[in-house]
C-alpha cells in the first residue's frame, strides 16, 4: 500500500535528480508559482478502479481541470531545463493516484472480484503541487519536498 503521507497524482516527472540542479529546483519551483497562481483550486474526484500489472490506482476526473496544472508545470520545466518532461506512461497520461503496488505477478481476477470497478465517489481539492526529489527507486519513498506552489486563482 502507499503510505497515506505520500498518497499523490504525478503530474510529471521533471528528469532524473542528478540533472537538476538545486538552483534550476528553485527556479522551476519560481516559476511553476506565478503560473498555478492564476489557476483555481481543482475540485477531483476519485471512483474508478485502474488495475495495472504492477500497481492498483484510482482514476481522477475530471482531467481537463489537472490537465490546466500540468501543462503550467511542463511549461515551467521546459523554461528552466530545456526539457519538457515526461509521465511514467508511454502512453497519453492518465491522472491517478496509485493506493497499492504489487510485489509479484499475480492473476488480477481476484482483486477485481474482491474490489470492483468503482468505488464511491471521493471528492478532493487539489490547492497545491509540491516539487519533489525522489532518491532511489519510487518504492522506497525515500522522497524530499523542495517546495509547494499553490493554486490561487488570481488574475
Amino acid at each position: 500500500m502507499t503510505p497515506a503521507e505520500w498518497l499523490h497524482i504525478t503530474l510529471l516527472v521533471a528528469g532524473p535528480t542528478n540533472e537538476i540542479t538545486n538552483d534550476q529546483q528553485q527556479d522551476m519551483l519560481t516559476t511553476a508559482s506565478s503560473l498555478l497562481a492564476k489557476i483555481p483550486p481543482v475540485a477531483v474526484t476519485l471512483s474508478r478502479i485502474l488495475y495495472h500489472p504492477e500497481a492498483i490506482a484510482l482514476a481522477a476526473h475530471p482531467t481537463n481541470l489537472l490537465e490546466q496544472v500540468r501543462e503550467a508545470i511542463q511549461a515551467a520545466t521546459l523554461k528552466v531545463t530545456g526539457r519538457e518532461g515526461h509521465t511514467e506512461e508511454p502512453t497519453r497520461w492518465t491522472p491517478h493516484m496509485t493506493i497499492a503496488y504489487s510485489q509479484a505477478e499475480q492473476p488480477a481476477q481476484p482483486l477485481i472480484t474482491a474490489l470492483g470497478r468503482e468505488l464511491p465517489n471521493r471528492e478532493l481539492t487539489i490547492n497545491a503541487v509540491d516539487l519533489v526529489v525522489q532518491r532511489g527507486k519510487e518504492r522506497l519513498w525515500d522522497w524530499h519536498p523542495v517546495g509547494r506552489a499553490l493554486l490561487l486563482g488570481r488574475h
